[in-house]
């Protein structure tokens, strides 16, 4: 059997281009490359995320690819874990994201809040507060179901 290497998360969305700058200024992504067809549409782009990887394309409805704006929402989120959760948040709003959750510290040891990029995809980002067992956040979090 063979064993896996990586995971690329790969979005789709309705203007790769326009995306690709967001993902710049809200995250300070560097694109890698991107291949573009004669007409126009980015039929693929990489973007490196401090370290880590990020594919994406453009809308293909021919092909039933569509992304979340299309379909209505989207049921995956993207965690960034990141020096500090406020200011990405803040930098993620400026450059045009839309703050689901603002940020707050959780009971699994981490700071963290949800911002919508214009393109539907949802991004939590959160950065450490403390180190917490997996025991401990079972703990606090069956005693939030306590009365």
């Amino acid at each position: 059997m063979s064993g896996i290497h990586e995971v690329f998360p790969y979005l789709r969305l309705s203007d790769a281009p326009r995306a690709i700058e967001y993902y710049k200024q809200a995250f300070g992504a560097v694109e890698q490359f991107r291949l573009v067809e004669p007409g126009g549409r980015v039929g693929h782009a990489q973007l490196d995320f401090g370290g880590t990887t990020i594919m994406l394309s453009d809308e293909f409805p021919e092909m039933g690819i569509r992304g979340p704006l299309s379909v209505g929402k989207t049921t995956v989120t993207i965690h960034l874990h990141v020096d500090d959760a406020d200011a990405m948040i803040a930098r993620a709003e400026k450059a045009g994201g839309e703050v689901i959750r603002p940020a707050q510290d959780h009971f699994y040891g981490e700071r963290s809040g949800t911002v919508r990029d214009p393109f539907g995809h949802e991004w939590n980002i959160g950065h450490d507060i403390e180190s917490v067992t997996p025991e401990e956040m079972q703990r606090r979090y069956d005693a939030m179901f306590e009365d």
